[in-house]
């Protein structure tokens, strides 16, 4: 029973750590006006979205169409990533290949007559500056040593300037396997 409570808690922490992965998508909105600069509020809208490489007129890796709906203030909220796919491939976009510029082709009346064009630079996130530091990650986490009764796990990731924190597992709970 034992043995059966421990690989049921492995295998719930496996799954959580798959949900856990990033999405691929981010966060648009837009304040939707018509061709009066009356707002556009509480009504369809439809949206055609390209990523271009290179610049303002660059290589288009990737377009995507949305249908929405705007709020009260016209506000639109999209999730690039999550729309109709009309060429390339999301999560195939080379990301380090920059910079890229996010085009958006909005048509007021909620159809695919894109009056209303934008482009502009796709710049830097908080959660994009943070995640830029995994490459600097140490390949190897210490070593592991056999004693008679525990695994010892030596010279550890150093975390803080001279701080390590030295791990030891009771042999007992690896024989369980």
């Amino acid at each position: 029973m034992k043995k059966l409570s421990i690989l049921l808690l492995l295998l719930v922490l496996c799954v959580a750590t798959l949900f856990a992965q990033a999405p691929e998508k981010f966060t648009y909105q837009a304040v939707v006006r018509n061709a009066s600069n009356q707002l556009v509020a509480n009504a369809p809208v439809g949206v055609r979205v390209s990523i271009l490489q290179g610049g303002v007129n660059g290589m288009m890796v990737y377009m995507e169409t949305h249908t929405a709906v705007t709020n009260a203030n016209g506000l639109v909220t999209l999730q690039i990533g999550g729309g109709t796919v009309q060429q390339g491939v999301f999560a195939g976009i080379d990301w380090a290949n920059g910079p890229f510029f996010l085009k958006t082709e909005t048509d007021p009346a909620g159809g695919s007559n894109y009056t209303v064009t934008s482009t502009q630079q796709m710049l830097s996130v908080p959660y994009a500056l943070y995640a830029k530091e995994a490459g600097n990650v140490p390949q190897s986490v210490g070593e592991l040593t056999n004693d008679a009764n525990y695994i010892t796990l030596t010279n550890p990731l150093v975390l803080a300037p001279s701080t390590t924190m030295p791990i030891t597992l009771p042999r007992r709970i690896l024989q369980d396997y």
